[in-house]
């Protein structure tokens, strides 16, 4: 690979901004494509196929203005920030880390956002609404809300309510979540910004322990991030 092609896909990666590489394989010509940026008609199909692939996370091979190509696709990295630090985000966090995740931990109660409760995870012990306006959800960024509350609990999903992440999920019961609503709309969220909000939080497996109930979560992200 050219050091110019590198340079620009490390760029991308730095900057979390997804890109694509595409290589005409007839030719050996190659280029770094940002999807969004400078689309005329004459590129469209292109456009069309890098944001197939980047959707996919997948490489793909396909004729293209008669030549055959290549285009893989360099996704930002997946991230996961979980507000609690509590047992089920003890054992929520190893698994996302197991399946590629960036994990963050928000919590302002550092006697349980603590480096020997979550060695090696990111912590952030401010409170949820100011961390994540430096953290800034993006279409690679899941949530998942566990303190049970709403002084907690409530800034962080309006925050993510408001952002592209592909998946925010909430704690509780169906009480709970009952109520959760309700303060949801007074806040002045419709109908379809709430129904994006996956809670009570995880698959129904069956879950009863937090180890249990963290698989249960990390299955319906994994769920939400490949089947749409």
């Amino acid at each position: 690979m050219r050091k110019g092609l590198l340079q620009q896909l490390n760029a991308n990666r730095a900057a979390n901004r997804p890109c694509v590489l595409i290589r005409y394989l007839d030719t050996g010509d190659s280029f770094v494509l940002e999807p969004g940026l400078h689309v005329d008609e004459q590129e469209a199909e292109l456009h069309e196929l890098a944001m197939k692939a980047l959707g996919a996370d997948q490489c793909l091979r396909a004729d293209l203005y008669g030549q055959d190509c290549f285009i893989q696709p360099f996704n930002a990295p997946l991230r996961l920030v979980i507000v609690g630090a509590v047992h089920i985000g003890q054992h929520l966090a190893g698994n996302a880390r197991s399946c590629g995740y960036d994990v963050v931990v928000v919590d302002p109660r550092q006697t349980f956002a603590s480096e020997s409760r979550f060695p090696g995870v990111t912590l952030n012990t401010e409170w949820p609404d100011f961390a994540l306006e430096n953290i800034s959800l993006d279409t690679r960024s899941a949530l998942v809300t566990l303190t049970h509350d709403p002084k907690l609990d409530d800034p962080a999903l309006q925050v993510a309510l408001r952002s592209p992440a592909f998946y925010i999920g909430a704690l509780g019961s169906r009480k709970t979540q009952a109520a959760r609503i309700k303060r949801l709309q007074q806040a002045g969220f419709t109908e379809t910004e709430i129904a994006r909000l996956k809670a009570p939080v995880g698959l129904d497996i069956g879950a009863r322990s937090p180890a249990e109930i963290a698989v249960s979560i990390m299955a319906e992200i994994t769920a939400t991030l490949r089947k749409t």
